[in-house]
């Protein structure tokens, strides 16, 4: 067929002669990269040649490049049919993952997230909605403790509205729990494993209470009829298979009785022993922690720790001194320290200490002290302080007038730092480890 071909166009060229001559092709040297292209064919008589058509290495060369085109075309085509068939079976394979992904594997992951996460999860669906009443995503959420503790504060005159405030996403949540009661003073005392014991009426009453789930139990009346109390500490009851909860309370006159949630009754022991002086005073009511199996609390009058061990049950008292010129002292905890925080006050200025209790001397040692910038805004002002929680990361209220200035404090970071104004007053408060899963 090419013989044929060609001679045609050279019967063409002997009837007609050649046309002129084109110009000449600038030759360009080629760079590295270029890729250098043949100069096209001109037909002229001194430039003909006839090879071997049949073996022609052009003749290869021109199959070849067709070809390379020709499978270029047909690979992009193939390639994109490829890609929209993986995609479906992509799509339709993920959707036969997830329909066989386990239950409890979402539990797990779930469990896992943050609290407030996991209440706008709720809305996803029915079965996420309702897993707060699932006894597996219950076992889960026990093995997760949230790295810090939350904030619950209310006001005295709204006892059934309070504020939460969560340190890691620095917001305020705020709630409403249509159970406990509004004609008495209540105030939150102490808290364990997400839930907050309330006491009232002068004493005579307590409440537990799950802030995030509103479950609420009104406790049996108390058995002792001294109602003028200096300590109260709740612990989970983790030797119980039951689980459950015990609240211990500490009165004046040194008697004190134990409640625990598994039998609902308070039992009342006998007074503390010849060694710790009564009555028992505490100008800070309730403040006690929880270290190393003991329960700490302060006391006045003489001033100094008494401890209770809950394993042995012995009491202890510790005549430690005050520091000096301080005030508005509480009793923390972190890694089993004992620690102190409170107000100390030179001349005109007011500043917060924290102090640790070194155990050969019985004697308070200043560890850190709140920075200056932060000081100098009650600087010939008088300023109270109120520390809400006990362990590791602590809430402060520094009052003075109509200001009131929050700032968060981390034991073992040494860490200050400003909270966001809450739109309802402070008053009372306390630290809790938030849970979804914990009941009254």
């Amino acid at each position: 067929m090419f013989r044929h071909l060609i001679d045609q166009v050279q019967h063409l060229v002997d009837l007609h002669g050649f046309p002129p001559p084109p110009p000449p092709i600038p030759t360009v040297p080629p760079s590295p990269t270029t890729t250098v292209l043949a100069p096209p064919l001109y037909l002229h008589d001194y430039r003909w040649c006839f090879g071997n058509l049949e073996n022609s290495v052009f003749e290869n060369n021109c199959e070849n490049v067709i070809m390379k085109v020709t499978k270029s075309k047909k690979t992009k085509k193939k390639q994109k049919q490829k890609q929209t068939e993986n995609s479906g079976s992509n799509e339709s394979l993920n959707e036969e993952i997830w329909r066989h992904f386990p239950e409890e594997l979402y539990e797990n992951v779930i469990a896992r997230l943050p609290i407030a996460t996991i209440f706008r999860f709720r809305s996803v669906c029915q079965n996420w909605n309702s897993l707060l009443t699932s006894n597996t995503f219950t076992r889960q959420c026990a093995r997760f403790i949230p790295p810090q503790p939350w904030f619950y504060i209310m006001t005295h005159e709204k006892a059934n509205a309070g504020a939460m405030y969560d340190p890691v996403s620095t917001k305020w949540y705020y709630l409403f729990i249509p159970k406990m009661p509004t004609e008495r003073i209540i105030s939150p005392v102490a808290s364990a494993g997400g839930l907050l014991c309330f006491h009232g009426n002068g004493g005579r009453s307590f409440f537990v209470c799950n802030p995030l789930t509103n479950t609420f139990k009104k406790l049996p009346d108390r058995l002792s009829s001294i109602w003028s109390i200096v300590a109260v500490e709740m612990i989970l009851n983790k030797k119980s298979n039951t689980g459950g909860y015990q609240i211990m309370l500490v009165a004046s006159n040194g008697e004190y009785e134990v409640y625990d949630s598994v039998i609902n009754k308070w039992t009342l022991v006998e007074s503390l022993p010849d060694c710790i002086k009564l009555p028992l005073s505490s100008k800070l009511r309730f403040n006690t922690v929880a270290a190393n199996g003991l329960i700490y609390f302060l006391r006045s009058d003489p001033y100094g720790i008494v401890s209770f061990d809950m394993e042995s049950k012995v009491w202890k008292q510790y005549l430690v001194p005050p520091p000096p010129l301080s005030r508005d002292l509480a009793l923390v905890e972190c890694g089993g320290r004992i620690m102190l925080v409170g107000l100390v006050t030179k001349s005109a200025a007011s500043s917060v200490s924290v102090w640790e209790l070194q155990k050969m001397t019985l004697l308070w040692k200043e560890v850190d002290r709140m920075p200056n910038v932060m000081s100098l805004e009650f600087y010939g002002k008088h300023v109270s302080l109120c520390c809400l929680g006990n362990s590791g990361l602590v809430m402060l209220s520094l009052v003075s007038g109509t200001m009131n200035r929050l700032i968060t404090y981390d034991i073992l970071k040494k860490e200050w730092l400003k909270v966001p104004d809450c739109a309802m007053g402070i008053a009372i408060g306390t630290a809790f480890h938030p849970s979804l899963t914990a009941i009254a």
